[in-house]
């Protein structure tokens, strides 16, 4: 089978989430899993606990030519969760109760009120309208207490999960195998393509290079996103088959142009880049105005007790003295933030932690503090190994207080990259 283009939209509820109080991590993370399935995504469309726009929603993807709508949100035991029945109205089925889920959400009940001494007769009761489902529909195993639903209507097939990411992701394989569902996936075309990561460099670059491929080749069946996240560039590149040369074309251009620039061809992040190029050394961290975020990063991983060694978080003048042998004068003479300070705390990470490379990072994060020698954003890096190798920078990092913290660590990340991998550094 060919398969056809088939779309679909996202509809979040939730009034928090409107109300910006919690941060939408389903939609995008959704959105994300239907790329990977050959389905374009419309819209991601968020409304608050009412009925009526959350029918509304539903409408109006339905309006768009949806083939799938997957709802997040709405299915608890209060009032306000309002999502399983509002879709039944929107299928034109009957809400009933599903005798079988009703006792699974019992049974995960009964631990709760064991575990936390709550009535569990109230609990049930309060409960019950989660096993309240659309006739007909499919329903799938709660991760939490609300099960999700696959509803076939006449339109669009409607998934229905939970609100937590937790529950919705491990919730999500299952829906894909329901009948309905699998009955729309088949129908697809896949996508293929690839995601290019750059640094140091600007979008504008990027949009001129697209511009001389394009006035030698059609470029039209290509999907081509950039985004521009702290300093990184990304540079998403979707087709369907038969555009396999034109993609081709626009990785090489983008190669050819911007291999200075250009650090992954294969959309290996940053953070993965630089753990496989820690593998068999160990690392020691000075931050300072940073306040350890660089270590955060590299310790998200599992594994990083592999490589990385200690951290010191040296926010005070004292402190880079006391623990990182960082010598008074040297602060006194050339200031807490310098490259020379810099180079020593590079130099006290690699003694104290006995390690085989280490970062230093010293700045003005603001907003105060500045001056027009070293202004808010001036931040020194040294990259060091412990035979002698050496990179130092000192940018001047634009954006605000968090905004300078974030990417003095994805600075930091770069450096090490650089001096670990010996390619020209392109910042």
């Amino acid at each position: 089978m060919s398969g056809e283009v088939i779309r679909a939209g996202v509809l979040v509820t939730g009034t928090e989430v409107l109300t910006g109080r919690v941060t939408d991590r389903n939609g995008p993370w959704l959105s994300e899993r239907l790329g990977e399935l050959g389905i374009e995504v419309s819209h991601i469309l968020c409304v608050g606990d009412r009925a009526a726009d959350l029918e509304a929603g539903l409408r109006f993807l339905a309006g768009e030519g949806a083939d799938l709508v997957v709802t997040s949100g709405g299915l608890g035991p209060t009032a306000d969760d309002l999502t399983a029945e509002v879709v039944a109205r929107f299928a034109g089925r009957a809400l009933v109760l599903d005798e079988g889920m009703e006792e699974k959400i019992s049974r995960i009940l009964a631990g709760f009120a064991r575990r936390l001494r709550f009535d569990a007769d109230a609990l049930r009761e309060a409960n019950r309208k989660q096993a309240m489902v659309p006739e007909g529909a499919e329903t799938l195993d709660p991760a939490g207490t609300a099960p999700g639903l696959v509803v076939a209507t006449e339109g669009p097939t409607v998934i229905v999960l939970p609100g937590p990411p937790r529950e919705l992701q491990a919730m999500w394989p299952e829906a894909l195998e329901t009948e309905p569902v699998r009955d729309v996936l088949s129908r697809a075309k896949p996508f293929h393509g690839y995601t290019l990561r750059l640094v140091g460099i600007p979008e504008s670059e990027i949009a001129k290079t697209l511009r001389g491929v394009e006035a030698k080749r059609d470029l039209s069946a290509l999907e081509i996103t950039t985004c521009l996240r702290g300093g990184e560039l990304e540079v998403d590149v979707r087709h369907r088959d038969g555009a396999e040369g034109a993609a081709a074309a626009v990785r090489a251009a983008i190669a050819e142009r911007h291999a200075h620039h250009l650090f992954s061809q294969d959309g290996t992040t940053i953070d993965e880049l630089v753990a496989d190029l820690l593998r068999g050394r160990s690392l020691g961290l000075a931050e300072s105005c940073s306040g350890g975020l660089l270590a955060a990063r590299l310790t998200r991983r599992p594994g990083a007790s592999e490589y990385v060694a200690g951290s010191v978080v040296a926010y005070s003048n004292r402190a880079k003295s006391d623990l990182l042998g960082v010598d008074p004068a040297l602060i006194e003479r050339h200031g807490a933030v310098s490259p020379e300070v810099a180079e020593a705390m590079a130099d006290g990470a690699l003694a104290r932690f006995e390690a085989d490379v280490a970062v230093s990072i010293t700045g003005i994060a603001g907003p105060d503090g500045g001056t027009k020698e070293k202004p808010v954003g001036y931040v020194c890096f040294c990259a060091k190994l412990a035979d002698g190798g050496r990179l130092a920078r000192d940018p001047v990092i634009p954006g605000g207080r968090d905004d300078i913290r974030e990417r003095s660590a994805l600075v930091g990340l770069h450096m090490l990259r650089v001096v670990l991998s010996g390619v020209e550094a392109p910042l």
